[in-house]
């Protein structure tokens, strides 16, 4: 072969390929912008709760981009809101099989994905399928231990099996406490695990037990206003969880329950003060003069009555005075 017609060759297959390339690249494109319109509008539906239909919108998404990973996810999403836990059904069986295959299908493209690895051990979670979800929850933290809020999502999760799943509430309690360890300054911490050990489930056999735990609740609310001690809130935090001691534990001595009352009253006296224009420490107030105090010093009963009376009148003013202002505001937006 001459080397004119060798170049000649040359010319055409390179020709051939830029066609060829060419004609790739418009189909990619092509593509991607069908995709794309799809799965926006897939996303619209999704927004507007029509899960079914956008089911429809993602899969004709993928059509054109089979590697579009959030279509994946939110085929997941879509049939795990229409999922109903607890429900026995073929109906309710297949919506369970799609969300795990399509939530599965996303973690396989992206297996460090976050956002996946979440909503597929919520699902788990949905299922009360405890070892698959563990296992997801325990890889976000692996994934971004520095997120602070990951401790509570995982400490959530286990406090969920409390009592159900042996050492559960000590996993949760972990996740709390290494929360704090991590961010010892951040009063929010503390108050997560307050929140934790007072709404542990109270059982008959061991009132001590849950009395302990409110006492420990306690101990985190008074750390939480060591560091933020103008905070109204935490105040009246402590006042409800001291409260709720003196209230609920009937089998307390009459002494140590009053002692715990008066701690209430101070607390929530102290939120008050913080802030004179915070209604719920009036309500507290007129519940813990009358539901603990008058039942407790009998003797002054009519005095806490009355000032039960007092504070709740002072709590429905305040309210509606919110409520007032509130709508005000909104009138004046409308204006706008």
């Amino acid at each position: 072969m001459t080397r004119q017609r060798i170049n000649g060759l040359a010319v055409i297959l390179l020709a051939l390929a830029v066609l060829v390339t060419a004609t790739s690249c418009e189909k990619l494109k092509v593509n991607n912008l069908q995709a794309n319109y799809h799965f926006k509008r897939a996303n619209n539906l999704f927004r507007e709760g029509k899960y079914r239909n956008a089911v429809a919108e993602y899969e004709l998404a993928l059509k054109y981009r089979p590697d579009l990973v959030q279509a994946y996810r939110y085929i997941g999403e879509s049939y795990k809101q229409l999922y109903k836990p607890g429900v026995e059904s073929a109906l309710n069986k297949e919506l369970e099989k799609k969300a795990l295959e399509a939530l599965n299908k996303a973690l396989e493209i992206e297996p460090n994905n976050k956002d996946i690895i979440y909503s597929l051990g919520d699902m788990y979670d949905k299922l009360r399928r405890f070892p698959e979800a563990e296992k997801l929850y325990l890889r976000i933290l692996e994934l971004d231990p520095q997120n602070m809020d990951n401790f509570y999502v995982v400490a959530e999760f286990y406090s969920r099996y409390a009592g159900e799943i042996p050492d559960a509430a000590k996993k949760a309690e972990t996740m709390y406490l290494r929360r704090i360890e991590a961010d010892p300054e951040n009063p929010m911490g503390y108050a997560y695990a307050a929140n934790y050990y007072e709404h542990l489930p109270v059982s008959e056999q061991n009132l001590e037990g849950a009395i302990e735990n409110f006492d420990k609740a306690n101990m985190f609310w008074e750390k939480r206003i060591a560091l933020d001690p103008q905070n109204p809130q935490a105040w009246l935090a402590k006042g409800v969880n001291r409260w709720s001691r003196a209230y609920r534990f009937q089998i307390v001595p009459e002494a140590e329950r009053l002692a715990i009352a008066r701690d209430a009253l101070q607390a929530i006296e102290k939120a008050r003060d913080l802030d004179p224009n915070y209604p719920e420490p009036y309500s507290w107030l007129s519940v813990l003069y009358q539901s603990v105090l008058a039942k407790l010093e009998p003797d002054k009963a009519a005095r806490y009555t009355a000032e039960g009376q007092k504070n709740i009148e002072k709590f429905q003013e305040l309210r509606k005075r919110a409520a007032e202002k509130k709508k005000l505001e909104e009138e004046l937006k409308g204006v706008k």
